[in-house]
């Protein structure tokens, strides 16, 4: 039947999310796609496009879940215990797998750069948006302490950090490492 999807589109979407976590954006092609889909690469590029269509989307199914993790680890009762929360949350996130996954918008970040500026632009919109939920974040915590500086600074360089962790992981570092890395930023934004 013409125009009608002959493929599971939540599964061939998943899929597509494994080959780019797995090869990056830049070192993704739709051949790899097709593969790794199991869908027909002119199947892909009727339902989706190219491969950028096929990143942002799943990229922004993808961050939209990352998003919500994020948002539930803050939720403690003191910014200090909102900050281990949301670290621990991401160190999990960028070690998880075997070998460890990375992270998906750091590594776009770095590797699409300006070969593709709507991917780039999905990017700095997922750390846009996770920024104002670590201000939020922080902002909400129940308890009065104070923060070395403002939420909105704080999360700016909290968000900073975990590029820096992800980057960090690649290189070697231990999830122990990892979190000390992280420890030592809390301590610093929350004596």
């Amino acid at each position: 039947m013409v125009g009608v999807r002959q493929f599971d589109e939540r599964e061939a979407l998943g899929r597509a999310l494994e080959v780019f976590d797995e090869r990056g954006f830049r070192g993704t092609s739709m051949l790899d796609l097709a593969a790794g889909t199991g869908v027909q690469r002119g199947s892909l590029y009727h339902a989706y496009g190219g491969k950028e269509e096929i990143f942002v989307r799943v990229f922004g199914d993808y961050s939209g879940r990352f998003l919500e993790g994020a948002a539930a680890a803050l939720r403690q009762p003191t910014r200090r215990a909102a900050l281990s929360a949301f670290f621990d949350f991401c160190v999990a996130a960028i070690t998880a797998g075997e070998p460890s996954r990375g992270c998906l918008s750091t590594r776009t970040a770095v590797d699409a750069g300006r070969d593709a500026p709507r991917v780039a632009t999905e990017v700095r919109g997922f750390l846009d948006r996770l920024e104002r939920v670590v201000r939020d974040g922080l902002a909400a915590a129940p308890d009065s302490s104070s923060l070395a500086v403002d939420p909105a600074a704080a999360a700016r360089l909290v968000v900073t950090t975990t590029r820096g962790i992800a980057v960090m992981e690649r290189a070697g570092f231990t999830p122990d490492q990892l979190r000390e890395i992280a420890e030592t930023q809390v301590a610093a934004l929350a004596p």
